[in-house]
């Protein structure tokens, strides 16, 4: 169990506070935002203080963190967010579904895992990653840093996921394959392709490449 100050005031960080409590032994004890974006001193009930002023208020001696933010920019919002409580020196939780079934208990830190994912064995899941509801990560996978999966996405046995990949609702990718770092399957896609190329879209079914990078657009 620990005392958990939530990084974020928008509708995840209310939806992570609905897991926390409902779901899990710790105890959130406020929230957290750089002090530009402060709207309300209060957010689910529980107090917003100024990210500048966390180490004062909440020491990290005594509380941990979680930043469960969302997929904009391919991640790079997260990461950076991340990056920085770390710089702290802040302990950072994750947060994994009892409804979920999970099979390996490789999973790193700022983890988000929602209900009724199947995680199968020896996978592995890096630091900051969200993998929203209902997905399947099969067998001796890995899945790296700041990668987000949003529902009912099917990631076959031995895939290698690299660090700020996106994967739309839907998408399936087939077994052996190397998803390059910060490519975006589109949802409803279906990648056949043994590897992608690092920063691309992918799209369709059977699925190919876009004309532009995923760093010409803003999730």
């Amino acid at each position: 169990m620990a005392k958990v100050v939530i990084f974020g005031t928008e509708l995840v960080a209310e939806l992570a506070h609905y897991y926390l409590t409902n779901d899990s032994e710790h105890d959130v004890v406020a929230f957290t935002v750089n002090k530009q974006y402060i709207k309300s001193d209060r957010f689910c009930e529980l107090p917003v203080v100024p990210f500048e002023e966390i180490e004062t208020l909440y020491p990290k001696a005594e509380f941990k963190m979680f930043a469960p933010l969302s997929e904009r920019k391919m991640n790079e919002v997260r990461a950076t967010v991340y990056g920085e409580i770390k710089a702290l020196g802040y302990e950072m939780i994750s947060y994994v579904s009892s409804k979920a079934t999970v099979l390996t208990d490789q999973i790193g830190d700022n983890c988000f895992i929602l209900e009724d994912n199947t995680i199968q064995p020896f996978v592995k899941i890096g630091n900051d990653v969200v993998l929203w509801s209902g997905n399947h990560i099969g067998h001796h996978g890995e899945i790296k840093d700041h990668v987000y999966f949003t529902s009912h996405v099917v990631l076959s046995g031995r895939c290698i996921v690299g660090a700020y990949s996106f994967f739309g609702v839907n998408a399936t990718i087939r077994d052996g394959c190397e998803i390059g770092e910060g490519t975006l399957v589109a949802m409803g896609a279906n990648v056949t392709k043994q590897k992608t190329e690092p920063w691309s879209i992918w799209k369709g079914n059977p699925a190919k490449a876009a004309a532009i990078s995923s760093k010409d657009i803003d999730l």
